[in-house]
């Protein structure tokens, strides 16, 4: 009995997880909120259900399995959302209002750094 109330509370935390991320993706105005809307409760909601399944499956290769993809999603997930923000960033999308990033200098661009000073000639 309490093992079904565990494995039904852990979905229900899951789907309303994934809920919150997937009505972030539509509402939200600019590709740095929603990768953190995607990004946040979308893992927290699919790890969750993955260990839903481990509650379910037990320590066995079924169980085992879950707990490797929530270690992939917590491995994967930032880097993905890191990804994501630089590729928008170089491209040029502007933050909404006043922010800004923290330092001008933080930011590396390959492509500036590796020009050579003008010369006078």
């Amino acid at each position: 009995m309490i093992h079904d109330i565990v494995i039904v509370a852990l979905i229900v935390v899951g789907v309303f997880f994934l809920t919150v991320g997937t009505i972030g993706l539509l509402r939200l105005p600019n590709v740095y909120n929603r990768m953190h809307a995607t990004s946040k409760p979308t893992t927290l909601g699919t790890a969750a259900i993955f260990l839903a399944g481990f509650v379910e499956f037990g320590p066995g290769s079924e169980g085992l399995t879950a707990l490797i993809g929530i270690v992939f999603l917590f491995l994967t997930v930032p880097t993905g959302s890191h990804m994501i923000a630089r590729a928008a960033e170089r491209i040029g999308i502007s933050f909404l209002g006043s922010v800004t990033w923290p330092d001008a200098s933080a930011v590396e661009r390959p492509d500036q750094s590796d020009e050579a000073e003008p010369t006078d000639d």
